[in-house]
């Protein structure tokens, strides 16, 4: 099993989580995130501009079965791209277990 974290852009938000649900990840967890990146660029708002270190986000993390990792990889980098500095970054890390509290099952079945 895989865990896919990804930290996006809050606008891109609809566009992966309905690309996510396209390819069969129904089940994820999300949280507002505040960072530092590489951007520089200030902001204009009613035609004044200023700048701002801290970049709001939207990160992601989304535990899945093998053969779902280059799906679930893909439709993240489909629907998150906009070609510009900010855009996100994807990480992947394996998972040795899971395990379903309710029941206390573990394994892939799982994640269904």
């Amino acid at each position: 099993m895989k865990k896919v974290e990804a930290i996006i852009r809050k606008s891109k938000f609809s566009n992966v989580k309905k690309a996510l649900h396209e390819v069969g990840v129904t089940f994820f967890s999300y949280w507002d995130v505040t960072g530092q990146g590489n951007e520089k660029e200030g902001h204009v708002y009613r035609g004044v501009s200023y700048s701002t270190s801290d970049i709001q986000r939207r990160f992601l993390s989304i535990v899945v079965n093998d053969d779902f990792e280059g799906a679930t990889i893909k439709a993240i980098l489909d629907s998150s791209f906009t070609g510009e500095i900010g855009d996100g970054k994807i990480f992947v890390s394996q998972v040795d277990e899971v395990y379903r509290i309710r029941t206390g099952e573990k394994g892939h079945n799982t994640l269904k």
